[in-house]
């Protein structure tokens, strides 16, 4: 039986006759992908890159359980977050005739790939005071909307979404839109995900990807958190072979406990100097104002943008202007680096 949440997808996906893979059987020998029997040269990868990867790799998906704390059924692995927010689109997005909500100023791509599907990009962007979220504006929107869009902590601004918001607005459109929310940042901020509330808000999608807190962003490796029907149906549609053998085996291990008690302190360490950079910069005559963040950068407001970027570039270093975005005049945002990296970035602008 379909879940109702599926009656907001596109029928013509609900229709699909999904790509039929070769079967996946490890017992047997392989003979029936057209694959190269041989190795290549210097493969010293456990699977063989001869062979096609397991598509969604059981293995990896349970270590994604694990980190996630999900049941694995309601696990979609792709490469990153960015494959998820394509296969949302496209599964739930008719061309020219569904909408996709965002908040501005936020993460660039639900809009790139909205417009690639042909979806329109309803706008509503976040409160001048704190970047908090139009709650009232983004429910009315979302009625004429098939995805809403929230990233929190959100990126480039760097604050935590109100969590009781975010869930008003599941709960207001829990039959008419699906929310996204975007827990890329979620490990440097202090609060849990939302994946508890799964259970409560069938149209609640979470993004994780370990691109941040895991040190693995040249992995590509992304998970989105969804109810069974959602991820069932994204699975018709998700490319076969996805995920790299390799990236599979580096990910694997780069996850083990071990890894995992590295990543931790890594996140402790640069929390702690987001907030050492912070109060510096707050001392820099060129900074006007330096926004509270909850991810592992910092937003700040310059008198002259363009004379801070040209100091960290003589460092050797370079920060992300976002002075062109609308309500960001003037604006940086500068990753949180090395003590060493930011040492040379707060000398080079203390200067300025």
């Amino acid at each position: 039986m379909t879940h109702p949440i599926l009656a907001l997808a596109r029928p013509d996906i609900l229709q699909l006759q999904p790509y039929q893979h070769a079967a996946w059987d490890p017992s047997l020998e392989r003979m029936h992908a057209n694959e190269m029997p041989w190795r290549a040269s210097g493969d010293n990868t456990q699977a063989g890159l001869n062979r096609y990867p397991e598509p969604q790799p059981r293995a990896l998906v349970e270590r994604m359980s694990q980190l996630y704390s999900v049941p694995a059924s309601q696990l979609l692995v792709g490469r990153g977050s960015d494959e998820a927010i394509d296969l949302l689109v496209r599964a739930f997005c008719r061309a020219g005739q569904d909408n996709v909500v965002i908040t501005p100023p936020t993460f660039g791509f639900y809009k790139v790939a909205a417009k690639i599907q042909g979806a329109g990009v309803l706008e509503v962007p976040l409160l001048p005071e704190g970047f908090a979220l139009d709650t009232d504006k983004v429910i009315t929107t979302g009625r004429l909307a098939k995805i809403v869009f929230l990233c929190s902590p959100n990126n480039p601004t760097g604050n935590l979404l109100d969590e009781d918001a975010m869930l008003r607005v599941c709960r207001e459109l829990s039959d008419q839109a699906l929310v996204v929310v975007d827990e890329a940042y979620v490990e440097f901020c202090g609060r849990g995900s939302l994946a508890s509330r799964l259970a409560e808000f069938p149209n609640l999608v979470l993004l994780r990807t370990l691109s941040k807190a895991y040190a693995l962003a040249g992995a590509r490796l992304g998970t989105l958190i969804a109810s069974e029907d959602i991820v069932g149906l994204l699975r018709r549609i998700i490319p076969p072979y996805a995920i790299p053998a390799s990236t599979v085996e580096e990910v694997l291990a780069l996850t083990e406990v071990p890894q995992r008690a590295s990543a931790a302190a890594r996140i402790r360490t640069l929390l702690d100097e987001r907030a050492r950079m912070a109060g510096r910069l707050a001392r820099c005559a060129n900074v006007a104002r330096v926004f509270p963040s909850d991810a592992n950068f910092l937003l700040l407001e310059c008198r002259d943008a363009q004379r801070f970027f040209e100091a960290s570039r003589a460092a050797g270093l370079i920060v992300r202007d976002f002075s062109a975005y609308p309500g960001l005049a003037q604006c940086l945002r500068v990753s949180i680096g090395t003590p060493q990296q930011n040492e040379r970035l707060l000398v080079a602008v203390e200067q300025t």
